[in-house]
């Protein structure tokens, strides 16, 4: 980003200018970023599969869209960016899943992808998500998922290339009234195909259905998706992919080869051969990196009060990349649970339960911090949080077969919460945004009770399930687990000092729909009773009545 030259220095101009590198900066800073390419390439390939279903092999269209850097430098990670996988499946597919009485899904999908440089290879697994969709009455089902991937370096000069391989849909299913859908048993799923969709748990009702896809034998390219020039492109023999990410993950090509001794050749093929970092849980925090969650004087606990830390990513759509959220004290009273409606086939309760963010007395998440370095800008950083403006009210409904004892339990917490930006740094010289910079309201999600629970927040939800002599799967309140959710970012207000108004550029740069959010809840605390750790016991609370687990963020 550069601004003319001027025949002659402006107040006005510098004011200009230093308001766009100051807009530029408070949207960079929100995005992690390990590459800096001088420029990117937008990838679109369609491509043919073939799909295991229960009634057998099905055609499908798969189209992978992700952007990629046009060039990196050796040693240079970068994280394709923006990475959506949709996919088609035929009628027929629609036909199979309302056979198991669901009337939408929600998948998960995970797509293999070759990385080669040279001579050497590696796999990295491409994860996606998305929210739930209704089985058309007619005409293909079309999925669409979105997610994190890892992060990629050549370790040498040549081009990097990318392709598409296998690739799995998980599929949770639901009935029209919400319940899971799925009446195969374990058995009956046995006894069809052995290539045919999987169903995930067992007995009847698990809800889920694994279906397995692999590359049609005349898909063009052999399933390219992308090549990246690296380096000056002469392709040196001992040149490798090298994804990039969380220390300790192990499943590399060379695990168990030597580490030099002896003879040396060993060595340089373990040098070639790639290693697959990929985007799995890491490492919890210390305590002594996470805020203290307790229960105090101007809070007193109650007989039904918990405590938890809650940790994650948010994804900023119009920046393809996401925020992490460090991990966050909430309080939770919980709620007497109530008969539900009456259903013939079900025993059903309705739980209503209440919660905030505790920081230093305030109802927010921590501050939080976000770096950024590419093209020739200084490193930036900005400083945020998450600010309620009301009690955080947690819905839950327990159904309990009449007929297995299997239950699910379906979760919507209901979050009213501002993006409030507090600080920025340019190179280590702050830049002023006031303080006063948030969204003009919370950040806002569609809900699916619109009628009863009016108003801006946002929505994330979690479903938690449980059959008999096996453990709970899941979101549950007590045990914590993944909520997510899709939120529209308001415009932005009283950002920017001394008449410089940014809140504008912060608009048109980062509000909109479509930001999805994935966050993870720990194992609660019941002050009450609290369950220390014991030879026999997993640890729920600390010594001093804090939450024992602190959750790690996933993708």
């Amino acid at each position: 980003m550069k601004a003319k030259p001027a025949a002659a220095p402006r107040p006005s101009r510098a004011r200009a200018r230093s308001t766009s590198i100051a807009a530029f900066v408070v949207l960079a800073a929100l995005v992690p970023t390990t590459a800096s390419a001088s420029g990117t390439q937008e990838v679109e390939a369609e491509l043919p599969y073939v799909c295991a279903l229960p009634s057998g092999q099905l055609p499908a269209t798969v189209r992978v869209a992700a952007e990629f850097p046009a060039r990196a430098e050796v040693g240079e990670a970068f994280t394709p960016s923006g990475v959506t996988t949709t996919v088609e499946l035929p009628e027929e597919a629609v036909a199979d899943l309302a056979g198991r009485g669901a009337a939408e899904v929600r998948a998960a999908t995970r797509l293999d992808v070759g990385v080669a440089q040279n001579a050497a290879t590696a796999r990295a697994a491409w994860r996606g998500g998305a929210e739930p969709v209704a089985l058309p009455e007619s005409g293909p089902l079309t999925l669409v998922t979105r997610g994190d991937v890892p992060s990629v370096a050549g370790r040498g000069d040549g081009d990097l290339t990318f392709s598409a391989g296998s690739l799995a849909i998980d599929l949770t299913l639901a009935a029209a009234d919400g319940t899971a859908a799925g009446t195969a048993t374990a058995d009956s799923a046995s006894g069809s195909d052995s290539s045919s969709g999987s169903e995930s748990g067992s007995g009847s009702g698990s809800g889920s259905l694994t279906v397995d896809c692999s590359l049609a034998e005349d898909a063009p390219g052999q399933g390219l998706l992308a090549t990246v020039p690296v380096g000056t492109g002469t392709g040196a023999p001992s040149g490798s992919a090298s994804p990039s990410g969380p220390a300790g993950t192990s499943g590399a090509p060379d695990d168990g080869q030597p580490d030099g001794r002896g003879d040396r050749q060993p060595e340089r093929q373990s040098e070639r051969s790639p290693k697959v970092l990929e985007n799995t849980p890491g490492t919890a925090p210390d305590r002594d990196d996470v805020p203290p969650c307790r229960y105090d004087e101007q809070h007193p606990p109650t007989d039904v009060s918990l405590n938890a830390y809650v940790t994650g990513y948010a994804n900023v759509k119009k920046l393809k990349g996401a925020a992490y959220l460090p991990p966050s004290c909430v309080l939770i009273e919980q709620g007497v649970p109530v008969p539900g409606p009456p259903d013939p086939d079900y025993l059903i309760f309705d739980t209503v339960s209440y919660a905030n963010f505790h920081y230093q007395e305030r109802r927010q998440t921590p501050p939080f911090e976000a770096t950024f370095l590419s093209f020739d800008f200084a490193p930036v950083k900005a400083t945020m949080v998450l600010e309620q403006t009301d009690t955080m009210r947690i819905d839950s409904r327990m159904k309990m077969s009449m007929t297995d004892f299997s239950t699910t339990t379906d979760t919507y917490v209901r979050a009213p919460l501002v993006l409030h930006v507090l600080d920025l740094e340019v190179n280590g010289t702050p830049l002023d945004v006031g303080s006063e910079c948030r969204t003009e309201t919370s950040l806002v999600s569609e809900d699916p009770d619109p009628a009863n629970f009016p108003g801006d927040h946002l929505v994330l939800y979690g479903r938690g399930e449980l059959l008999i002599g096996q453990p709970a799967t899941g979101y549950l309140l007590l045990s914590g687990g993944v909520l997510a959710g899709e939120a529209t970012i308001p415009a932005f207000t009283g950002c920017g000092t001394d008449g410089e108004d940014l809140d504008r550029l912060l608009t048109a740069s980062v509000s909109g729909p479509g930001n999805l959010i994935k966050q993870v809840q720990g194992q609660t605390c019941a002050i009450a009773a609290p369950v220390f750790p014991s030879p026999t016991n997993e640890g729920q609370c600390t010594e001093d009545l804090q939450p024992y687990e602190i959750p790690v963020a996933e993708h």
